[in-house]
């Protein structure tokens, strides 16, 4: 083959859309051969009212039968309509685009991130996004584009600061300072798995809580130091007065205008920042008065049917919960309204819808390829596939006598391999609880901590799943800032993100089994062993 050809090839990549028609096609395939090789397996779940344990059969269901090509045909438009991503993503961007188009996250930025440290604004980022887990996956629809925005702003590559966003919610996921929604449902599941093997055995809510907050620091510092020391290499850095192709222009251009100008400018621009900070402080204010139980007329977004505060917040009849994004999204809107009002950046309601229909100009591909991602996902977990794969692994863990080290690492690592197909944590320690959490109490390990190995696994693999919801948004945005005629592909998508994996994997693995072998307590009345 002469070089011409190897050149041709070389730039020859396939769209991510195109990949996920291709992977959707692989999958029915597989599905296939597996139905008809009969493969099946089996796990067990727990009655919540009886407390007994049920055992169910899972086998591959063949997509290329009567009854798959009807899922395949008649859900293509409820599997869109019930992806949550995509729904979050529309209700975050709606008020990332009135703040955009009012000028007030261009104003706020040039003004306050211009001061701070690039290490510094990425540790920031990283942070957040552990944070971010605490309700919901806010971090990935809210932080992804705003930490692009931070970094443009920066003269840095936007590409490294929607990767540090993704990075930093996914592989922290679960873990922050305080106890959150994840907290609810995996005690409950810790709980009720425990009780197999001691019928009074109690898991506190906070059970996690001291290794969690070790945990957030050191992630947030280590993958600050993976991000700046070799990803921002793989990314390339931002060259001085390059335009980037998808991006918005955060920068005035001040060269035409005169000093009298440039002043009133300025002033305007404080006025609209002074109203912003006031509406967007009382907005925050009213925002907690809601969520204060006892006081007149409050608790309204709490599930007031709970009696512990932590389930009243985040219970599954929470409006706190369930609308958090829709009320971060509500706060840019009406916080960039007043800007523009105060810096009268915009004249009437026309001109605003105008300017929000420009931010979405470069979402149209996006929207393509969730399109052919969310088929792909849905075909996928009909096909049970990745649950069987799930269930082969808990039998490897429940069929060994491994006992103590053994037994937490090869939970671990067959948890994380799980990962990669089952995104949901919940669903995850849903399937694997009632076999590991007794195994581990029979080794003398808490159910406390086999609950804190669950979210070590879900984290490892979080971020290098493309079966996750929100990997098909990181890819997205990555495109749409991507200024090179090639396309960010699936495997170049991963590829940026490998080293951090690595690392923050290995981190993961060093954290566990040091606070096992040291024995430090995991939370309040919590140990690592019995």
């Amino acid at each position: 083959m002469n070089e011409k050809k190897k050149r041709k090839l070389k730039r020859f990549h396939l769209h991510p859309a195109t990949k996920f028609i291709l992977l959707t096609l692989l999958v029915i395939l597989i599905s296939f051969i597996l139905n008809k090789l009969h493969l099946r397996s089996s796990y067990n779940v727990i009655d919540t009212s009886s407390m007994d344990v049920e055992s169910r059969i899972v086998e591959v269901n063949n997509m290329l039968s009567r009854n798959g090509i009807k899922f395949i045909i008649g859900k293509a438009a409820t599997n869109i309509a019930s992806f949550s991503a995509f729904i979050n993503l529309i209700v975050a961007l709606i008020g990332l685009s009135v703040a955009h188009a009012s000028g007030f996250i261009k104003a706020f930025l040039r003004r306050k991130t211009l001061k701070l440290n690039n290490k510094f604004i990425t540790f920031l980022i990283i942070l957040l996004g552990i944070f971010s887990s605490l309700i919901n996956d806010v971090g990935y629809v809210i932080l992804i584009p705003l930490a692009a925005l931070i970094f443009t702003v920066n003269k840095r590559s936007p590409l490294l600061g929607i990767t540090a966003a993704f990075c930093g919610v996914s592989f922290g996921y679960g873990i922050s300072l305080f106890a959150g929604s994840l907290d609810v449902s995996l005690v409950q599941i810790t709980e009720l798995s425990a009780r197999l093997v001691d019928a009074e055995y109690h898991v506190p809510l906070l059970s996690n809580i001291f290794i969690m907050i070790a945990t957030t620091i050191i992630l947030a510092f280590l993958g600050t130091f993976v991000i700046e020391g070799i990803i921002v290499n793989k990314i390339g850095k931002y060259k001085n007065g390059e335009e980037l192709e998808n991006t918005m222009n955060l920068t005035l251009n001040l060269s035409e205008l005169d000093d009298k100008e440039i002043i009133e400018l300025d002033l305007l621009e404080k006025k609209g920042l002074k109203y912003a900070l006031i509406v967007g402080i009382i907005m925050i204010l009213c925002g907690i008065y809601m969520i204060v139980p006892g006081l007149p007329k409050s608790g309204l977004l709490l599930d007031m049917s709970q009696s512990a505060y932590v389930n009243q917040l985040f219970g599954r009849g929470s409006a706190f919960q369930s609308g958090f994004t829709y009320m971060v999204s509500f706060w840019f809107a009406v916080v960039g309204i007043a800007y523009a009002i105060g810096a009268k950046t915009i004249k009437n309601d026309k001109e605003l819808i105008q300017k929000v229909s420009v931010f979405f100009k470069d979402f149209g591909e996006l929207m393509v390829t969730i399109f052919f991602f969310v088929q792909f996902v849905a075909v996928f977990k009909q096909t049970n596939i990745g649950l069987l794969l799930s269930c082969y692994g808990l039998n490897i863990i429940s069929s060994g006598s491994i006992t103590g080290i053994a037994l937490i690492v090869v939970s671990l690592l067959i948890m994380a391999i799980s990962g990669i197909f089952v995104t949901s944590a919940v669903t995850k320690w849903g399937l694997f609880a009632p076999t590991v959490v007794p195994l581990m109490m029979q080794s003398n390990i808490s159910p406390e901590f086999a609950q804190f190995v669950l979210r070590a696994a879900d984290s490892i693999t979080k971020g290098i799943t493309p079966f996750l919801g929100y990997f098909i948004i990181y890819l997205g945005y990555m495109n749409i800032y991507n200024n090179n005629k090639e396309a960010i592909t699936i495997r170049k998508g991963l590829s940026f993100i490998m080293p951090y994996f690595l690392i923050i994997g290995l981190a993961w693995l060093i954290i566990v089994l040091g606070w096992y072998m040291i024995g430090l307590p995991l939370g309040p009345h919590s140990m690592p062993t019995l």
